[in-house]
């Protein structure tokens, strides 16, 4: 089985890791990543980038991957505010590695809509070879459905590309969680937009008090947004969602449920959300513990990825198919 990886990230080229945490972590981070743990700190970006192109050519079930930055916060008058060190790279950083590596990466864009040239830029991009874009709303702190960014929305539409919306928990990036939930799809959808909801809409930390419902398999403690988005992918012909980030133990608990959907399955994309880390023996879903030891010993993260939910959804799943409706 091969697949196409929806969902992955570029880091920034100015991306540093010489802080006391990042020494501390950086040795287990990069074993997860299949890189030098040296090489990361002494030459992150470049390590970084040829790292991930050798463990997409090497894996033997994904084929290619979505790879996408993230674009600067803007202010309401387009004038940069904040460039997060770590996970804002340019659309440019991203078109110049597909360009290196182009048997392993499909660029997508990320222009931010206050951008006042937003329209021009999708234009170029497409020009460039770009093949979907990818919002992090909740990072710029923007809402989706001001209707200012109807024109941008037909832009799209008329490209015929997928846009990736962030629905759900965000903990790797400062974030403006009235800007993380399902409604922020209704606008994009309206105007017909083939619209991927990433991360299925889980991981908020949604029980303070009683702590361990956030971790629980029992459905009734699931974020509402998730079971919300399962209603809208049989409302909406231009609605999917990616699996990406759902090894997170606030996700992964959710697994068994998701693959008993059966009503969505031909909606939903193979995602890992590449470099995001995920635990195999210490986490949420119910595999048992001599299947995470095997799942551990697996070394290219794609395929790590892959051996942790196949037993939710087998190699025949629509899952690692559906990705050729969009392209």
């Amino acid at each position: 089985m091969k697949t196409v990886d929806i969902h992955t990230h570029l880091l920034n080229p100015a991306v540093s890791f010489h802080r006391l945490y990042d020494k501390i972590t950086i040795p287990l981070f990069a074993r997860s990543l299949g890189a030098d743990p040296k090489q990361l700190v002494q030459r992150p970006y470049e390590t970084y980038v040829a790292s991930m192109a050798t463990s997409i050519r090497e894996s033997q079930h994904v084929d290619k991957c979505c790879l996408f930055g993230v674009d600067v916060r803007l202010d309401e008058r387009g004038r940069e505010i904040d460039r997060d060190r770590t996970v804002c790279a340019m659309s440019e950083d991203v078109i110049a590695v597909a360009r290196r590596h182009p048997d392993q990466f499909i660029p997508f864009f990320s222009i931010n809509p206050r951008r006042p040239d937003a329209l021009e830029l999708i234009d170029r991009h497409m020009e460039d070879g770009c093949r979907g874009a990818k919002f992090l709303q909740n990072y710029w702190g923007v809402d989706l459905n001001d209707p200012r960014f109807i024109p941008y929305y037909e832009k799209i539409r008329q490209h015929n590309i997928p846009l990736i919306i962030h629905v759900g928990s965000e903990y790797s990036i400062d974030s403006f969680s009235q800007f993380e939930g399902i409604g922020m799809l209704d606008l994009p959808l309206a105007c017909g937009v083939k619209v991927i909801a990433a991360h299925m809409g889980l991981g908020r930390l949604n029980h303070k008090l009683r702590f361990w419902r956030n971790l629980s398999k029992d459905p009734a403690h699931f974020d509402r947004d998730y079971f919300q988005l399962l209603e809208m992918l049989t409302q909406h012909p231009n609605l999917y969602a990616d699996i990406s980030a759902i090894l997170a133990p606030m996700r992964a608990r959710a697994l068994r449920h998701l693959s008993k959907q059966t009503q969505v399955h031909d909606k939903l994309l193979f995602g890992t959300d590449y470099p995001v880390p995920f635990t195999v023996r210490f986490n949420s879903y119910d595999l048992p513990k001599q299947q995470r030891k095997q799942i551990g010993r697996v070394i290219n993260p794609f395929d790590r990825y892959v051996a942790a939910i196949s037993d939710y959804f087998p190699i025949d799943s629509p899952l690692y198919t559906n990705y050729m409706k969009l392209f």
